[in-house]
């Protein structure tokens, strides 16, 4: 499998390419990374180094590539954080270039904008993009909850109404939608969710809810089951592998004390994910 990652690259920590590269090629991707900045740290550090890397330059990347003869191998495209208008148009353009190349070929987007404890924290133009733009001509997203409120201009809560605006989400184009971060009233203390939804069904995992901050995680969750995604062409399956690799993952983190994900020290969790989580169809 070949996948053609166009996000931000940090030297130091894991987020953008330079957290989903690695577990992708560690579950046996071929991942072809374009970087769209090349940054010191990431930027919830308050300060950091380095350029954004002008659309211009990104898109003559993606034609070099192009012109070595890739795009019929490429079998997804997956997009994260867009920090401007031009990367978007850049990214476009690339989905269309490869999908004639090979219409098999899925494009994921995770609909970078914010959470529900920070609110919005992208450019302005940025939501309307997704939403008017890039997320029209993806296959899947991935959005956290408030995301998925964001792009739609509805208030998931409980379970039928995350379900309900999935189902709005999916009327814009996407046919799979995987939202992370979900938090329902009544679900059990001191768990979260994510629910996966695709023309099969829609399904929904729990895991402990682990108390951290860990910048990349969605970078890593939206990298891993588009692979599983592509790689089996199961909601549930990729659910429940994303959801095993991923919590080890933090858990890993969480226990080490450090700020950074222990992307490394956690290969094992993606390579040969413990399935300790069973995803339950909820539709």
């Amino acid at each position: 499998m070949k996948i053609l990652s166009i996000q931000s690259a940090v030297a130091y920590g894991h987020v953008g390419n330079s957290a989903a590269v690695f577990p992708l090629q560690r579950i046996g991707v071929d991942v072809l990374p374009v970087y769209t900045v090349n940054f010191s740290n990431h930027t919830g550090y308050g300060a950091w180094r380095g350029p954004l890397i002008d659309p211009s330059d990104v898109a003559d990347v993606i034609t070099g590539i192009e012109e070595r003869g890739a795009f019929p191998q490429v079998d997804a495209i997956l997009s994260g954080y867009q920090g401007g208008e031009g990367i978007g148009d850049v990214i476009i353009d690339a989905v269309s270039r490869v999908k004639a190349a090979n219409p098999k070929a899925l494009y994921a987007c995770d609909p970078v904008m914010g959470n529900a404890k920070s609110g919005c924290f992208v450019a302005p133009a940025i939501p309307e993009l997704l939403r008017e733009r890039v997320v029209p001509v993806a296959d899947i997203i991935t959005p956290n909850q408030f995301e998925l409120g964001f792009l739609t201009g509805t208030e998931p809560d409980t379970l039928e109404s995350t379900l309900a605006s999935v189902d709005a989400a999916r009327a814009m184009g996407p046919s799979t939608v995987l939202v992370t971060s979900v938090e329902r009233p009544d679900r059990e203390e001191g768990t979260i969710e994510m629910l996966a939804v695709d023309d099969a069904g829609a399904w929904i995992v729990q895991t402990p809810f682990l108390p951290m901050k860990a910048n990349g995680s969605g970078d890593v969750t939206a990298a891993l089951f588009t692979a599983h995604y592509v790689s089996t062409g199961s909601a549930k399956i990729a659910l429940e592998r994303t959801a095993s690799s991923v919590f080890d993952l933090l858990q890993l983190t969480l226990d080490s004390g450090e700020r950074e994900l222990q992307l490394i020290e956690a290969q094992e969790s993606y390579a040969h994910p413990k399935l300790q989580f069973a995803a339950r169809q909820v539709r």
